[in-house]
């Protein structure tokens, strides 16, 4: 028994990963070919693309919403997890990183839920909404420039409908957070955490699951 999360050594988290992880050998493939990367750290854990394709079956989820795409491999997962009418806008602005992903994608034979929007997120959330999207969307997931986060929160929060969710990767900044910001991001998710924390439009969870997983639900 324990009152609190457990601390993970490496071979405690091995056995959770040999005891729960089921990849498409897609996702396996990905991760192999992301792990070379100069910036293979900005992918998410298996674990957590895990957790985030269950929470997408879970809502019955048909459209969803990625802000940060690197590699692709949470957009691979999701789109795993969506029906085959579901739709994904993926929204990245690196070419060539998101050009990883795509045989990936194909390969797995999920490429037609995927729009990839190359442009500024913002601007890509903002035309979704002048394009009368608000409230079609199930699902949002928000990995992308930390001094962002705040704006494509709120611009989320109009796109999905009340019951629909969205989850926001790397709030514990890897234990910065607790300390005295070293920078403009951290400082940034710091201030979103206490807004979160604040706010009464949402039903909160903040879980210590890879980098800090918060899971914000629209009331």
């Amino acid at each position: 028994m324990s009152n609190r999360t457990l601390t993970l050594t490496d071979t405690l988290y091995d056995y959770v990963l040999t005891h729960s992880l089921r990849e498409h050998p897609a996702q396996t493939a990905l991760r192999d070919a992301t792990r070379g990367h100069e910036r293979a750290t900005m992918q998410i854990s298996p674990e957590q693309g895990q957790f985030m394709a269950l929470l997408v079956k879970l809502m019955g989820a048909r459209n969803a919403i990625e802000v940060g795409v690197f590699t692709g491999y949470s957009a691979l997962s999701v789109a795993l997890a969506l029906p085959p009418e579901g739709r994904l806008v993926a929204c990245d602005i690196s070419e060539e990183y998101t050009s990883v992903a795509r045989p990936f994608w194909q390969q797995a034979g999920v490429a037609d839920k995927i729009s990839l929007r190359i442009a500024p997120a913002q601007q890509t959330l903002n035309t979704l909404l002048e394009d009368g999207e608000a409230g079609l969307y199930d699902f949002a997931f928000i990995d992308a420039e930390k001094t962002g986060y705040d704006g494509y929160y709120e611009s989320c929060l109009q796109l999905v409908r009340p019951g629909g969710l969205i989850v926001l990767d790397n709030t514990l900044r890897e234990g910065k957070v607790t300390q005295r910001a070293d920078n403009d991001d951290t400082a940034a998710i710091q201030a979103l955490n206490i807004k979160l924390h604040q706010d009464e439009r949402i039903d909160l969870s903040f879980l210590p699951l890879s980098d800090g997983l918060t899971l914000a639900r629209k009331r």
